[in-house]
Formats: structure tokens, C-alpha cells, sequence
């Protein structure tokens, strides 16, 4: 449990750290609270400290544990699933950080950014260059296919476009509408999230216990420690797992990682536990849910109700005492029971449950090669359908497991429009002088709801586009993702070194797990630009005979 770094009061004036940390002719500097005291963590105060966590897990419990996780275990057996391990634990570091600015001032990590220089314009498009695959709804169109499936009692084909469009227009109006009503946008998020957690984790468990072989359960289980393990050529066009280590023992050089399944593995790891700038979010929930400073700043309000919810444009921090030091301490026990106890366990738990029934039925399917387009959760709901139960069960089964990604599938959907419409509220809210200037505290829903409009319709034109292509739209999110964390990993923590106070500032194993988190997933956006993107542009110059320009 991480105490600040001195129990001595900082001996700055904080409006003087305010003023200082801000560029000029940029957002205005911080205003000046008293931090809260925290409830004691206390199961009588469960309400108080479960809930950005629980969001958080709810939001993530989706493509990669739905759709990722079982292609990968589909193809590999539990051998790859140390990939999730490593992508967790590295993300708990990156969600911790974002937690603490939120903490400390109130304010999203977002606008942390701003207040960097160069200025808060440069910023801006650097997060709109990196949310962009935000734009693309792969979530909804899979839970599109889902309803298909179940209307036409099989796995939807390129033929059945004319259904699977309009479903995935209705399916965008639906995750829309829960945002809409309510006091604040978070409670709304919290109480969908918890019963989308209840539901599906709860199918796959009991499912788990009473149909999976023990072997599966072995194979998931141990894969999460297999640290290493890498797909390589066989040489026979096909491919086998080998262990970095043995073979660098062995060989006295690494192996070779086959490139062919390289974007899926990269995809696997931006999937896993979050990815990508969903992860900044946790900043944004912190302070809804009004923890530290976050009381004193307001939360989105909702279009419908929440009147005497209001949000202020900039943050407030605290002075650096005995008393605030005592407090901040209670606040950051908060998070670390949230993430630590909380989320990264579920994330496991998200990812190996849905892995176990993938291995145990998906070699049962019936679907072709030529349907493979189609997402892993319909080929593993169809192979359980024809496993050997009676047409009754096997039947209630097959609905109950689309019925199951459908849950997984639609809230995450919902997520996403939060997600994106609440981070370019919070730039405009908090960055643009006239807003700040002319807007009262709780007309921030004009904004959010103006954003998260435009990104429906524009979700609508996507649906359209990529119908035929959904697990294409799933990988381009996620190694897409990659790059998205990995880059604002090393901006969290400049911006926790520079802005905060000393005492509050990350330790030195804090930083080191951020910038592990930038490494992991910098890394694997690198090799896949490097062996899968880099390739297929020289080959469409070979094509077009101009190689040389290219």
C-alpha cells in the first residue's frame, strides 16, 4: 500500500504550484478545497468505495474476453494467455495513475494533457488521432449478427445483410438511450455494469463447473504463468508454441514469431483487461463517483433528470498538510482496493471463463471455413448447441449464449458512446475559453449530448461500411489501442511528475510499471506496423509497378 513519499507538508504555496504548472494563455489554474474525508473502507460502506472498478470491468468485459480471447484459446489452447497476465498487471499500473491526478485535483487525465505545452490545441488532436478507432462501432455490428442468429436460428451470412444493418441501427439507438435518463451519466453506466458482470460471468461459470473437462480448466489456469510462450512457422505451413526462454536456452537465439498471426496476437493484448484510451476513462469515473477532490469538481448530468448535478470547468486541489496528507493516504486505499481487489481480479476471471467454453466447444461447431468471418462467440454458441445435448437443452443453450454475448456486447457498445462523447466533453468543457466563459456549470449535458448524437449517426454510416467485415473492425480497435496507451502511458506520467505535488507524486516502482505498461504495448504496435502493415503497402506498390517511389 503506497504512502506519500514525505510526511512533511509541501513548503510551496499552492496557488503558486497552481499558476506555475499551467502554460500561459492556456486552461486557468486549479482552484483551492479542502479534500474530503474518505468513509473508512469498511463493508458498511461498500456503496462508497465499489464502483469506478466495477464500471471499469463491466465496460472491458467485451471484445477481448468475448471475441478475442476465445479465438485466440480456439487456435492455441490456454498456451498464449500469459499475454493477458502481463497486459493486466501493466494496466493496473496505468488505471492507478489515472486515478491519482483525478484524486488530487478532480479533473480528468485528459485535461492534465491540456495543460501541458505545447498548448491545449496540440493535445487535442493528438487524442483525436488516437481515439480513432473509437470511430469505428465494431461492438454493436457483432451484436447485430447476434440478434440475426437468433431470429434465423443459424449464423448470419454475407446474404443477410439487409437484416443485419438495420439490427445494428437499432442496436446503436438502444446502448444510446440508458445514457439519456437518470441524475448522473456514471450512475447509469454503474448500474448497467453490475448487472451485465451478475449475467454473463454467472452463465460462464456455471456452465464452467458443470461441462468443462478438467483438462480446460488446467490449460486456461496455467496458460495465465506460461510466461513466453510464442507462435512460430512449423515449417509445413502451419504453426506450434515455443517458449522464448527454453529455446534461447536451447538455440542460443530467438525464435522466429510467426507473423501470420501477428495482428491477432497484438489484438489479444489491446483487448485484454482494457486498452487504449477506454483505460484514461478512470479518471473521469474517479471523479464522478466523487472520490477526493473529485466531491468538489461535479459529474456529467444526464439529459433527463439530474438538475442540481453540475460540473465546473476546471479542478480544485488541496493544501499540503498533516491533516489533507492523513486524508489523501484513506483516498488512495480507494483505489488500490479498486483496482487491485476489484478489477484486475474480475478481468481474469472475464478473460478465462468465456476461454474455457471456447476450448471445450467450439470444436464442435458446425460452421464452414467459408463462415469464419463471422465472431468467435457465435461459432462457440453454435458449437455448443451440437454437443451432444438433448434438442431441448441444446436449443436453450444456443440461445442463452447469444443471449449472453448480447449482454456483453451492447453495454460495452453504450461504453464506447460514453467514452468518446464524455472525453471530448470534458477538452471542450475545460479547454475552449468562451465555453468556460459563458456556459453554466450544469449546461455540460448540451455538449455531451450533442457529441454522443453526432457519434451515433456517424456509428450508423459505419455500421454500413464494415457489415461485411466485423472482425476486421475488432482488430484494427485494438492494435489500434496499442498505440493509444502506449503513447499516453508516458504523458500519465509526466504529467503526475510535473503537476502534482511532491508527496502525492508515483514511487519509483509506480513509474517503473507505468513505463512498462508504454514498452508492452508500444512494442507490439511497432511489430505489427513493422511484419503486417509495412508488408501489404511494399506489396500494393509491387502491384501498381512503382516500388521505387514507394
Amino acid at each position: 500500500m503506497q504512502t506519500p513519499n514525505s510526511t512533511q507538508p509541501d513548503s510551496t504555496p499552492l496557488d503558486s504550484i497552481a499558476r506555475d504548472s499551467t502554460p500561459e494563455n492556456s486552461i486557468p489554474p486549479w482552484g483551492i478545497a479542502e479534500l474530503p474525508e474518505p468513509k473508512p473502507l469498511q463493508w458498511r460502506n461498500w456503496a462508497s468505495f465499489i464502483g469506478p472498478g466495477i464500471v471499469m470491468m463491466g465496460i472491458q468485459i467485451g471484445g477481448g474476453e468475448w471475441l478475442l480471447g476465445p479465438a485466440v484459446t480456439a487456435k492455441y489452447g490456454g498456451s498464449l494467455m500469459w499475454i493477458a497476465t502481463v497486459a493486466i498487471v501493466l494496466q493496473v499500473f496505468y488505471n492507478m495513475e489515472c486515478g491519482r491526478y483525478a484524486l488530487y485535483c478532480g479533473e480528468p487525465v485528459f485535461t492534465g494533457f491540456m495543460r501541458c505545452r505545447p498548448n491545449p490545441h496540440f493535445w487535442v488532436g493528438l487524442m483525436l488521432l488516437l481515439n480513432i478507432s473509437a470511430l469505428v462501432p465494431g461492438l454493436s455490428t457483432h451484436g447485430a449478427a447476434m440478434i440475426a442468429s437468433l431470429i434465423l436460428d443459424r449464423p448470419p451470412t454475407v446474404d443477410d445483410l439487409k437484416l443485419v444493418v438495420p439490427l445494428a441501427y437499432v442496436s446503436l439507438f438502444a446502448v444510446a438511450f440508458p445514457v439519456v435518463m437518470g441524475g448522473k451519466v456514471y450512475n447509469i453506466l454503474q448500474w448497467v455494469m453490475t448487472a451485465k458482470i451478475v449475467m454473463v460471468l454467472g452463465f460462464c461459470f456455471l456452465l464452467g463447473i458443470t461441462c468443462v473437462a478438467t483438462e480446460h480448466w488446467w490449460s486456461i489456469g496455467s496458460g495465465f504463468l506460461q510466461f513466453g510462450n510464442v507462435p512460430v512457422a512449423d515449417g509445413n505451413g502451419g504453426e506450434r508454441i515455443e517458449n522464448v526462454f527454453t529455446y534461447l536456452f536451447a538455440h542460443g537465439e530467438l525464435p522466429m514469431i510467426s507473423t501470420s498471426s501477428l495482428i491477432v496476437i497484438g489484438a489479444f493484448a489491446g483487448y485484454a483487461g482494457g486498452g487504449g484510451l477506454a483505460n484514461s476513462t478512470y479518471s473521469n469515473f474517479v471523479r464522478d463517483k466523487g472520490w477526493g477532490m473529485g466531491s468538489q469538481v461535479g459529474a456529467i448530468p444526464s439529459a433527463v433528470g439530474g438538475r442540481s448535478v453540475t460540473l465546473s470547468h476546471v479542478g480544485k486541489v488541496f493544501p499540503i498538510t498533516s491533516e489533507s496528507l492523513e486524508r489523501w493516504r484513506g483516498w488512495w486505499k480507494y483505489i488500490v482496493t479498486d483496482q487491485v481487489f476489484v478489477w484486475a481480479p474480475g478481468c481474469f476471471v472475464g478473460m478465462a471463463l468465456p476461454a474455457l467454453l471456447s476450448l471445450q466447444f467450439t470444436p464442435n461447431s458446425t460452421i464452414t471455413e467459408s463462415q469464419m468471418s463471422v465472431a468467435q462467440s457465435i461459432v462457440m454458441a453454435d458449437g455448443l448447441r451440437n454437443s451432444g445435448f438433448s434438442p431441448l437443452l441444446a436449443k436453450l443453450l444456443w440461445v442463452t449464449a447469444l443471449l449472453t454475448g448480447l449482454m456483453v456486447m451492447m453495454p460495452s457498445q453504450m461504453s464506447v458512446l460514453d467514452d468518446f462523447s464524455r472525453r471530448w466533453t470534458d477538452a471542450i468543457w475545460s479547454s475552449n475559453r468562451k465555453v468556460r466563459d459563458s456556459w453554466k456549470p450544469d449546461q455540460v449535458r448540451w455538449i455531451y449530448y450533442g457529441i454522443l448524437a453526432s457519434y451515433v449517426l456517424w456509428s450508423f454510416l459505419c455500421a454500413f461500411l464494415f457489415s461485411k467485415t466485423p472482425k476486421l473492425m475488432t482488430d484494427f480497435i485494438a492494435n489500434f489501442n496499442n498505440l493509444a496507451i502506449g503513447v499516453t502511458s508516458f504523458q500519465i506520467l509526466w504529467i503526475n511528475h510535473r503537476l502534482l505535488p511532491s508527496p502525492l507524486r508515483p514511487r519509483w516502482y509506480q513509474s517503473a510499471g507505468l513505463v512498462g505498461c508504454g514498452v508492452f504495448y508500444l512494442g507490439l504496435a511497432i511489430m505489427v506496423v513493422r511484419y503486417k502493415i509495412f508488408p501489404l503497402l511494399f506489396a500494393a506498390c509491387d502491384v501498381a509497378g512503382t516500388t521505387w517511389s514507394c
